[in-house]
């Protein structure tokens, strides 16, 4: 085999000069950049609501059903509310009434926060329904399901407003809710069962705190407010 001399052998030598220099590390093309790590998701934002009873009015001085009483002339301290903060208020005059003395301008009527509708015996005293209808009023304390005043029933309440609770979209919320819906949302958050119900007392004008994520709630003991 004959080997190339001249310009021929140095025009080869130089190519495979090139050639290796382009194998070489040095002058490799640079390795792809490495995917970024996967991102964590956001955490999730929580609910923030804050439930306040009604101030006086006749019915709950008198201990009776609600029967649409207006409150009664009072001061109040305004609730300051920030920047996003929503108010809503039960469709009842006497929350709405409420949410007009605390200041909670734009509460929007909410009929998820009502009261348990409670037919014949709106307006009545428990301890007088007592006397008249024992059978009755012994049934509906003691059976969720029961409805002899021909009304909502206890469990339909409960349902009703833990949907509402679930579904809230995340946020600080202030609602101005009847003192059963305010027993039932905070009864809902502990997880506890029915009988719980009775033994939650709810003064007007007191405020509770429930924050939640994921079906999860946690109840903050509020104060009454001025």
């Amino acid at each position: 085999m004959t080997v190339p001399r001249g310009p021929h052998r140095a025009k080869g030598v130089q190519a495979a000069d090139r050639a290796l220099r382009d194998l070489s590390p040095v002058n490799a093309p640079p390795p792809p950049p490495p995917s970024a790590p996967a991102t964590s998701s956001p955490p999730e934002r929580t609910v923030r609501l804050v439930l306040v009873a009604p101030a006086m009015n006749a019915a709950l001085r008198e201990a009776r059903f609600d029967d649409g009483s207006p409150v009664e002339p009072a001061s109040a301290d305004p609730v300051c509310l920030g920047r996003g903060v929503r108010a809503l208020t039960s469709p009842s005059p006497r929350c709405r009434g409420t949410a007009e003395l605390l200041r909670l301008t734009g509460a929007v009527p909410e009929p998820a926060l009502a009261g348990c509708a409670m037919g014949r015996w709106r307006g009545r005293r428990l301890d007088e329904l007592a006397a008249e209808e024992p059978e009755s009023v012994a049934a509906w304390l003691s059976d969720p399901d029961a409805t002899p005043h021909g009304g909502e029933s206890l469990s339909a309440l409960w349902a009703r407003v833990a949907a509402w609770m679930d579904a809230l979209e995340p946020g600080t919320l202030w609602a101005v809710a009847e003192p059963d819906v305010i027993r039932s949302a905070v009864a809902h958050a502990l997880g506890a069962p029915g009988a719980a119900f009775w033994r939650l007392d709810v003064r007007p004008r007191s405020s509770v705190e429930l924050t939640g994520r994921a079906g999860r709630w946690n109840v903050g003991i509020g104060s009454v407010l001025s």
